[in-house]
Formats: structure tokens, C-alpha cells, sequence
């Protein structure tokens, strides 16, 4: 994360992580969301967002439970994810199982801030196929990893299908030569299924926290006047987005409770202290680790610090 730390954009670089992927194989900008389909606000915050737990993985069935969104450039049913954003850094990965037929559900994924303005998006193209192992099927996989922005509380992940994926197929391993493979016999020579691509299927979603993440989700700094929605609180402040009280809400996890916002001392910082953390804050802004001069912003803050946010600005807006 060299480039462009701007405060309203979002740090590039996330597909190490991708499996059985190279950079080559995969060209997608996140932050290009002009390239997902335009999504009014009202028709966003009439979904039910289900809640998504930490380390858990949460299995939709569209053609059960998916929703409707009747929006140009959409296909069929969407799968709507709420997930929590005061725990740090996110890894989510995104499956979409292929069934017997064969065909398969090719995912699209919309990341939201928690006042659901796009901050990432993930085209179908971004989600690969994987042939199937001991505990998994034939399926398209994708890793995307988030940093939540300070002061959210919930990010929002949207999940569908266009017109021009249904015209487009997969083409998968047979059996036969997985087996093969994996044994380390000769590969038959047999034709590989082609799955078509569907508006219903079945998609995964589990949730992870990590210490390495790319993409930066929502304002580094947002206005004072604006409350952060609270994980479960749907009686939001008019001006931030709550899930409809129809949405049950995410418990939270058992070792993991929501910091409050940090709350300054009655006193100023020593100078040597406040000294310490700005020149802290600059020099990892300068080797582009925002993460870390995030974190050392959010504790000068904690202590009484008065100027290490302007610092953080002026130093981030120097590096765009």
C-alpha cells in the first residue's frame, strides 16, 4: 500500500491471498464500484441484512431465502450480509457451490460502508473456480480482505448475478481426472462438464479476523456530528444507516466486546508525548502502512492528544 492514501479512497493491493490465482490471471480494481450496477439508496436499506458472525460461516440458499432487487444490471435473487467492523481487519471468503446439474450461481459482491455507500467492488470475474475436495464441491471462490475505516460498526456485502454472467458457463473437472490427479495416475482424456451459470444457487460466507489486510472500507474520518451505528442497535441517529428491525441482530462475539470511542483526558498530553505519536504517525505514513498510523492515531487520541489527527491528515494527503 504505496499509493494513494487519500482520506476517501481505499488502499489497493489484496489478491496474495487468492487461491490458486496468479495477478495475471485476475486484473480487478475494487475500488472501481462506477463498474457495479447503480443501486438507488432506498432500494439498499429495504433489505434484510443478515447478520454474519466471526469465525462462522453462513450458508444462503437463493432460491429459498434469497431477496428481491429490482435494479438495471441485476439478475435474479441477492444474498445481503451485514458484518461487523469494530473488530479490525476482515477476511472474508465468498463460495458459491455448483450443483449436479451442473450449474452455478456466479457471484457479483458490493462491499458497503455502514452507511451503505459502495467502498468495493468484486465482478464475477474475480471469483475462480476450484474443483471439488474431500469436504468441498465444484465451486467459485474468492478471498477478499477489508479493513473497516475507524468508528464503524458494520459493513454491508451485497451479493448477485447479471445479465451477462447468465450468459456465460464454467468449465469444471471431471471426477475422473480429480481422482486422477490426486492419485497420481495418467489423466483420462474425457471431456470436462460445463456448468451454466444460474440466477439460483447456494453461497457461503465466512468471516475472519486477520492482521494483514488491503482494502480500506469507508472515510478515515467521518464528520463529528455523524453517530456510528452500534453492531444489533436498530434505532439508528437519522443520519447513519440501521438494518430494518425485520433483520435479526448479530451477537456479539463472547471475547469480543465494542469499543466506545475514545474519550479524551481532561488534561492536555505531556508535549513530549504528543511529540512521540506524531512523529510515529508520519514516519508510517510514509512507508504506507496506514494501518499501523491508524492505530497509533486512535491511542494518541485515547491519551489526550490534540493534534495527531490534523497530523495524520496533512501526512496522508502529502502521500496522495
Amino acid at each position: 500500500m504505496k499509493k494513494s492514501l487519500l482520506a476517501l479512497c481505499l488502499a489497493a493491493g489484496m489478491l496474495s491471498a487468492l487461491p490458486a490465482v496468479s495477478l495475471a490471471d485476475v486484473n480487478i480494481v475494487p475500488q472501481n464500484t462506477t463498474a457495479a450496477p447503480a443501486i438507488p439508496s432506498a432500494a439498499l436499506q429495504s433489505l434484510n441484512w443478515t447478520p454474519v458472525n466471526v469465525s462462522q460461516t453462513q450458508t444462503i440458499e437463493l432460491a429459498n431465502t434469497g431477496q428481491t432487487l429490482k435494479v438495471p444490471g441485476i439478475a435474479g435473487p441477492v444474498a445481503a450480509w451485514s458484518v461487523p467492523a469494530n473488530l479490525g481487519e476482515l477476511t472474508l471468503t465468498i463460495v458459491s457451490e455448483a450443483d449436479k446439474t451442473p450449474s452455478v450461481f456466479a457471484p457479483n459482491v458490493l462491499v458497503l460502508d455502514q452507511n451503505l455507500a459502495p467502498a468495493a467492488y468484486f465482478p464475477s470475474s474475480y471469483f475462480t473456480y476450484q474443483k471439488p475436495g474431500v469436504m468441498s464441491a465444484d465451486r467459485l471462490e474468492g478471498i477478499v480482505k477489508l479493513t473497516p475505516a475507524l468508528g464503524q460498526q458494520k459493513i454491508y456485502l451485497l451479493a448477485f448475478t447479471t445479465p451477462e454472467d447468465l450468459q456465460r458457463t464454467t468449465k469444471m473437472i471431471d471426477p475422473a481426472k480429480s481422482y486422477a490427479q490426486g492419485a497420481g495416475n495418467a489423466i483420462p482424456d474425457i471431456p470436462d462438464p460445463i456448468a451454466r451459470h444460474v440466477t439460483n444457487g447456494t453461497l457461503k460466507l465466512k468471516v475472519q479476523t486477520n492482521s494483514s489486510s488491503s482494502i480500506l472500507v469507508g472515510p478515515l474520518f467521518g464528520s463529528s456530528g455523524q453517530a456510528s451505528v452500534t453492531v444489533g442497535n436498530t434505532a439508528a441517529p437519522a443520519t447513519a444507516y440501521s438494518a430494518p428491525a425485520t433483520a435479526a441482530p448479530a451477537p456479539a462475539p463472547a471475547s469480543v466486546s465494542a469499543a466506545p470511542a475514545p474519550a479524551k483526558k481532561a488534561e492536555p498530553v505531556l508535549n513530549d508525548t504528543e511529540t512521540y505519536f506524531n512523529t510515529a504517525i508520519k514516519q508510517a505514513v510514509d512507508r504506507g502502512d496506514v494501518d499501523k498510523a491508524l492505530k497509533l492515531l486512535d491511542e494518541a487520541e485515547r491519551l489526550g492528544s490534540t493534534t495527531a489527527r490534523s497530523t495524520f491528515i496533512s501526512s496522508v494527503k502529502g502521500k496522495g
